[in-house]
């Protein structure tokens, strides 16, 4: 490992969604920032704390609230002294603005807004390396992340892909699957992906699939058998609702629901038993 590389501490909680587990990103050695410690578990707690002994300084910073990412928060800043740091504050937490800097000595960490996932996703880029820490924006592994929890999260997410595929990346480190070394075939992944479900769904609706209201019960169930088929896995056909929800929004076909979107954190996005 070279001076200054962040080191990855991968949390016991693999699933559909962390795919082998949260990797939390310790960045700096004297001055440190532990990016994302994942949930509240005490022995990948433990091991955050053998990486950041002896830290004469250090920082917690959040790319978003999901408990997978955030919910070991709390325990380790207690545990630490350290200040918890996301997009909004809260009980304990400092918010972070764009662009603002937060000086390690493993290099300076740069807040980079990267909505989609959630309203509030952040990454965060680590000079002079040119490493993005994603968070949810992309996965290690596949061409898609979890886009279907808020109104306007379709546009916001292409908008940030194109935030960072304008950046000069080397290497770009999710919260779960392996590096992505290429930033550019990675962004151009996750966005073909993206784009694609939009055709899919425009040309379901213009062959008339859904019928008059597509938004409705019904329509939703003809628009995701026709879109996903039997691609779709088991447990997530909720999840595929939510994401055709998000997409007519996109096409001005139909409003985003006020309430009741599920969250990636498992609230309402599996099926029972998941």
């Amino acid at each position: 490992m070279t001076p200054g590389e962040p080191r990855i501490v991968q949390a016991d909680n693999a699933g559909l969604f962390a795919l082998g587990g949260t990797r939390s990103v310790i960045v700096g050695r004297r001055r440190v920032a532990v990016v994302d410690p994942g949930p509240d578990d005490a022995p990948h707690r433990e091991a955050l704390l053998r990486e950041v002994e002896g830290a004469e300084w250090g920082v917690i910073l959040l790319t978003h609230r999901h408990p997978d990412h955030a919910a070991g928060a709390p325990a380790l800043a207690r545990a630490t002294g350290f200040q918890v740091r996301a997009a909004a504050e809260g009980s304990g937490v400092e918010p972070l603005s764009a662009g603002q800097r937060v000086a390690t000595d493993g290099g300076t960490v740069e807040v980079v807004p990267t909505p989609g996932h959630t309203p509030d996703h952040l990454a965060f880029l680590l000079r002079p390396h040119g490493i993005l820490l994603a968070g949810d924006l992309l996965l290690g592994r596949g061409s898609t992340t979890w886009v279907g929890e808020y109104p306007g999260c379709v546009a916001d997410y292409l908008a940030s892909l194109d935030r960072i595929q304008a950046m000069e990346l080397r290497r770009i480190i999710p919260a779960h699957g392996p590096d992505l070394t290429d930033p550019d075939d990675a962004v151009d992944r996750f966005r073909s992906h993206r784009l694609e479900r939009i055709r899919q769904v425009q040309g379901a609706l213009d062959h008339g699939v859904g019928g008059r209201e597509p938004a409705s019960k019904e329509g939703l169930e003809a628009l995701v058998d026709r879109i996903y088929g039997d691609e779709l896995p088991t447990g997530l056909r909720e999840g595929a609702r939510w994401s055709v929800r998000a997409i007519l929004e996109y096409l001005e076909v139909a409003p985003f629901p006020s309430s009741g979107a599920p969250t990636e954190g498992g609230e309402g996005l599996l099926a029972p038993g998941s």
